[in-house]
């Protein structure tokens, strides 16, 4: 059977486009001039794909997508908007657009976009994601019931949650389960790049065009031409890269530094970062605008803390890894080691977990593990009563803002204390600010001891 598509715009110039450039691409096509027609023809067929105008006589393309959305969610929906509207843009992809594309209508970028809706529409064969993605808490089966529905969208996804928790497993896995599977997955840690070499890491850069150029180079964003680009801790990003990074997603082009025109890409943009980025805004270190763009969906990894049992399948598992990798008969773990681990915060979150199994079953001469093995940290029992010590504070009706980011400034500086044992000059470093710097905030929220610890100690 031939991919059905079902094209509405009430201009018989563009429905005419639409329906040679689908049907050159064995795509069978029906057509509606205005809403009402189109509810009907979804009614009486059964499609795969749907192209609609924004701007209809009797309506507009947010109505469509609602109702598909409502009663055919398998058929992606695509938006044809005005050109610059990129306001409206993300509002239809918030509503659940699969993609959209403007006027005037480029015919390569369409082809683009209808190529991956038709992988979209068909059936998706079993995929075991439980090797990446384990835990069997209700908070993350709603993770990968959240993960499935963004693999069909092609709208830009920020993905929340503290260090340690997962973030590129779930961008992975938003790629692997999207039509975008075959293509590149292009992972990219932004606090990593000097800032003075980001712009030819991103856009590329032509031989010649500065010191040290013998060769042209392609940017992430050209290597990622077609599949997924994952921006990690996208908040370390300079201000002024901030600005050539809004550019590149609205216009969905690149200029390689030297070359004298732009040159087209075609990426899925994810995104992450374990600091607030509403925060960043508020402080003036991370663009509004750039921030709107990037967040058009947001998926919120959950803290280890937050899921009960899911710490003991996730240690079992670590320790078959393990011991498989090592050459060992697994060991058990002591049912005080099980408590002890289910009662503990994890700050460092999967990630430390790990790091403690690697331990404690260095540490193991026998076949249990027991609490002693771990070498949990000795602020472990305070955090026993106190489990959501660092955690992001709930605002109380009579807070005001700033009472509100000074208990979030105030818990962010109590966590890098700990992490450095309060050795202020590796809190301060940790924290991306200068000694006096932290030693004023100290003094401003009553943290100050009196200990005048030398910066340069």
């Amino acid at each position: 059977m031939k991919t059905l598509a079902l094209i509405i715009d009430d201009e018989p110039d563009i429905r005419e486009l639409l329906e040679i450039t689908l049907e050159r691409m064995d795509i069978e096509c029906r057509s509606a001039d205005g809403v009402d027609s189109a509810l009907a023809l979804l009614k009486k067929e059964k499609f795969q794909l749907c192209l609609t105008d924004m701007h209809l006589p009797d309506g507009s393309g947010l109505e469509i997508v609602q109702a598909i959305q409502k009663h055919y969610p398998h058929i992606p929906v695509a938006v044809i908007t005005a050109y610059g509207s990129m306001d409206m843009a993300v509002t239809v992809l918030k509503a659940g657009a699969f993609d959209f594309v403007s006027k005037p209508i480029e015919l390569s970028r369409l082809r683009d976009l209808i190529r991956n809706a038709v992988k979209v529409s068909k059936p998706v064969t079993a995929q075991n994601d439980d090797r990446r993605l384990l835990g069997s808490s209700d908070i993350m089966n709603e993770l990968r019931t959240t993960i499935r529905k963004l693999a069909r969208s092609q709208a830009p996804v920020y993905i929340s949650g503290e260090s340690g928790t997962g973030k590129e497993v779930v961008a992975r896995l938003i790629h692997d389960l999207g039509p975008r599977a075959e293509k590149p997955f292009i992972p990219v840690n932004c606090g990593a790049i000097p800032s003075e070499l980001m712009e030819s890491e991103f856009f590329g850069h032509k031989k010649g065009s500065f010191t040290g150029a013998t060769e042209d180079k392609l940017g992430l964003f050209q290597v990622a031409n077609e599949g997924t680009l994952f921006l990690d801790e996208v908040a370390d990003l300079p201000l002024t890269m901030q600005v050539k990074l809004l550019r590149a997603i609205q216009e969905k082009t690149v200029r390689p530094i030297g070359a004298a025109k732009e040159i087209a890409v075609n990426i899925r943009l994810l995104s992450a970062t374990h600091k607030d980025l509403a925060i960043e805004v508020a402080e003036g270190r991370f663009r509004q605008d750039l921030f709107y763009r990037i967040n058009v969906i947001q998926a919120r990894i959950p803290p280890l803390r937050d899921r009960g049992d899911d710490i003991i399948e996730l240690a079992n598992s670590f320790l078959a890894k393990l011991s498989d990798d090592w050459g060992l008969t697994q060991p058990k773990l002591h049912p005080k080691t099980q408590q002890a681990l289910k009662h503990y915060s994890f700050p460092g979150n999967v990630r430390e977990l790990q790091n403690i199994l690697e331990r404690a079953l260095t540490l193991c001469e026998g076949q249990e593990i027991l609490p002693d093995h771990l070498q949990l940290p000795e602020h472990t029992q305070s955090q026993l009563s106190q489990p959501h010590l660092y955690a992001i504070p709930t605002p109380n009706e009579s807070d005001s803002l700033e009472d509100y980011l000074l208990n979030i400034e105030k818990n962010m500086i109590i966590k890098a204390l700990d992490d450095t044992r309060w050795n202020r000059t590796a809190a301060a470093k940790k924290l991306g600010m200068t000694f006096r710097s932290l030693r004023y905030r100290l003094k401003k929220l009553g943290l100050d001891d009196g200990n005048d610890e030398d910066e340069n100690s």
